[in-house]
């Protein structure tokens, strides 16, 4: 069984999709609507930057998931499940026909804006802990938010020994502080514009919440992974509930690889830029094909 997985924030780079714009009609039409929804040349900021204004997390999640969604199209294939990192799961989405690529777009658009916002609002930061169990990672984190009174949470399990967290400045510090004690491998601050998939993005959940209700999702033609809960659904309320659920709380994507393997994924499939997801992959099932077309 074949498993498409999609890429989030972190994999985007300046000159982003330009050989497939140059070469691919069906690539380009898709990149240039995207341009005539948002009102801005975002293929401009993809292809020439400034790289500061392609990590803007406004226009980054945009152009990542074009780039991914793009693509896809392009490929012809027919995944038999699918997930996405974080912002990947609306590529997800998109590709397994939960919905259009217009809705998707639009809903990216504003989770950009609503989670640059909410960042601004709480300032916040993450970090990387390599080399501690989950369960360590989890104690250091209640730990941090008990002697700084922020909060500071597991934001992203990314592979075995891999996890991101996610909160307030100093409680990310401390934290920090907290693991290279324990004696962990890394722990280093990330270059964010927030505290992404933590209580910190609470209003960003709000406002994504109101636009959700009034969107219906299609059941999809695969099943799909959930960052929340890392388990395949085929209902579309349960899909729409998950994705509204992500922005505040941990991307499960270990798990979710995991439970995509023992469902019978064999070759798992990153589309879209960069190749942060094949590693991933590698560093977590065994036994399975890994490739990419970004």
């Amino acid at each position: 069984m074949r498993a498409f997985v999609f890429p989030g924030q972190g994999s985007q780079k300046v000159g982003m999709g330009k050989n497939h714009f140059d070469s691919n009609e069906n690539f380009r039409d898709t990149i240039k609507k995207a341009d005539e929804i948002m009102g801005i040349s975002l293929s401009e900021i993809m292809f020439e930057g400034p790289s500061e204004d392609l990590t803007q997390t406004k226009f980054t999640q945009p152009a990542i998931f074009v780039h991914s969604v793009a693509l896809f199209e392009t490929l012809g294939q027919k995944p038999d499940m699918v997930a996405g990192h974080s912002l990947g799961e609306f590529s997800a989405l998109s590709a397994s026909g939960v919905l259009d690529f217009e809705t998707a777009f639009k809903l990216v658009v504003l989770r950009g804006a609503l989670m640059q916002d909410a960042g601004t609002l709480y300032p916040g930061t993450m970090a990387a802990i390599i080399g501690m169990e989950n369960e360590d990672v989890e104690k250091i984190c209640k730990d941090a938010t008990e002697a700084i009174q922020k909060p500071v949470v597991p934001a992203n399990y990314n592979s075995p020994g891999q996890v991101v967290i996610s909160g307030d400045v100093d409680s990310v510090k401390k934290a920090v502080d907290l693991a290279k004690e324990s004696g962990c491998r890394l722990a280093k601050i990330l270059p964010v514009s927030g505290a992404f998939h933590s209580p910190l993005m609470e209003p960003a959940y709000e406002a994504l919440k109101e636009k959700l209700d009034e969107i219906e999702f299609n059941t999809p033609e695969c099943p799909v992974y959930s960052n929340y809960t890392a388990t395949a659904t085929l209902d579309p309320k349960v899909i729409k509930e998950n994705l509204l659920q992500q922005l505040v709380s941990p991307v499960k994507w270990t798990q979710t690889i995991e439970n995509m393997a023992t469902d019978g994924a064999v070759d798992f499939i990153e589309v879209g830029p960069g190749n942060v997801l094949q590693g991933l992959v590698k560093r977590t099932v065994k036994n399975v094909n890994i490739e990419g077309y970004e």
